[in-house]
């Protein structure tokens, strides 16, 4: 049986990454921030499949301490999902909330980089050896043609460039580390006005990281299989 841990798992692309993987037998790790009445009703549907793990990304304490309650878990699949959109309601340029810019490198990108340390033995132990990370379009240098948002682009172009690094590192032990554009998705942070579901993306990605190769590894993919420009 295959294994996933997902983070930001309560809602939006993270609960449809959990939905799929335990509709097709996967363990499932989704782990939120508080206890998920959807999550919980996901377990119910799928006994023995699902678990949901209480975790904040942000609180890298308790990123550890699950990695020792799960040390034992083969994880083919980890998905850094979790993240926050912090300028919403910004006036932009000239009234930065530097708060608001720590709290979405935190989020948007150290987490990242801590749940890599901390699971890294249980991915390598696993069969697929695949760790996926959900970025953005708006993390991309050159597509940045509108400017603004200069937290949540900087805080995702950073993260991309840890990514990259954890391909190269990572390598060695036969890991495969991608970044994912999921899309402008109808979510909570995406809006009414997105261009695709939730299932449209996710099932995109899906079948991105089903087709995956270490030769991939370290590349910026969209949910509709073409590469990402940095």
């Amino acid at each position: 049986m295959k294994t996933v841990l997902i983070t930001g798992a309560n809602r939006g692309i993270g609960f449809e990454f959990s939905r799929q993987y335990a509709a097709e037998g996967w363990r499932v790790f989704a782990c939120s921030r508080r206890p998920s009445q959807e999550i919980g009703k996901l377990a119910e549907k799928h006994p023995g499949l699902v678990e949901n793990p209480l975790l904040d990304v942000s609180d890298r304490d308790r990123i550890e301490q699950l990695g020792r309650t799960l040390s034992g878990e083969p994880i083919d699949l980890l998905i850094s999902n979790a993240g926050i959109y912090p300028d919403s309601g910004s006036r932009g340029f000239g009234h930065t909330d530097y708060g608001k810019w720590m709290e979405a490198f935190s989020v948007n990108t150290m987490a990242t980089l801590k749940l890599a340390e901390t699971f890294i033995e249980q991915v390598s132990r696993s069969t697929l050896k695949t760790i996926a990370v959900v970025t953005s379009k708006m993390g991309s240098i050159s597509d940045n043609t509108g400017g603004s948002d200069y937290l949540y682009r900087s805080s995702k172009a950073a993260v991309n460039m840890v990514v990259k690094s954890l391909s190269i590192d990572l390598g060695p032990l036969g890991i495969t580390a991608v970044l994912l554009h999921p899309g402008w998705v109808k979510t909570d942070m995406g809006g009414p006005g997105a261009l695709i579901s939730v299932e449209e993306s996710v099932s995109g990605m899906k079948r991105v990281i089903a087709g995956l190769s270490i030769g991939d590894s370290g590349k910026f993919i969209g949910y509709d299989g073409k590469t990402v420009p940095w």
